[in-house]
């Protein structure tokens, strides 16, 4: 399979980067408030955040052109699919007590969110 660059949508690409960004700061802003005694120093975390956003947005693109979604429905339910699958990798990690019950129905919560409102974003633009 090979992917046409040219019919990827680099506006929604744009728009689904800082809507991953917009989302994140609004739901660990609230979900962690002052928590700061587990957070890492410096900017890194940020930098790191801004790269997969885009990539996020990026890959659900080439995902929504190969599927041939071209409603906000269809990119919804392709995003959401994607938040499932993410999903059960954070339940594997749970159940095998790499992460808590907390932190992984936090990550649950957050991906399968954003995902469905990625994939719904690219599926209604492209």
């Amino acid at each position: 399979m090979s992917i046409d660059w040219s019919n990827l949508n680099y506006v929604a690409i744009i728009i689904g980067g800082l809507l991953y960004m917009i989302y994140g700061t609004i739901y660990y802003s609230i979900l962690l408030g002052n928590k700061k005694e587990q957070q890492t120093e410096g900017p890194l975390k940020y930098i790191y955040s801004v790269i997969i956003a885009f990539i996020s947005s990026i890959l659900m693109a080439i995902l929504i052109n190969a599927t041939g979604a071209e409603t906000l429905l269809q990119g919804a339910l392709i995003g959401f699919i994607i938040g499932v699958i993410i999903k059960m990798v954070y339940v594997k990690n749970a159940l095998f007590g790499l992460i808590s019950k907390k932190s992984t129905l936090i990550a649950i919560c957050d991906h399968l969110v954003i995902f469905t409102l990625l994939g719904a974003l690219h599926g209604w633009l492209s």
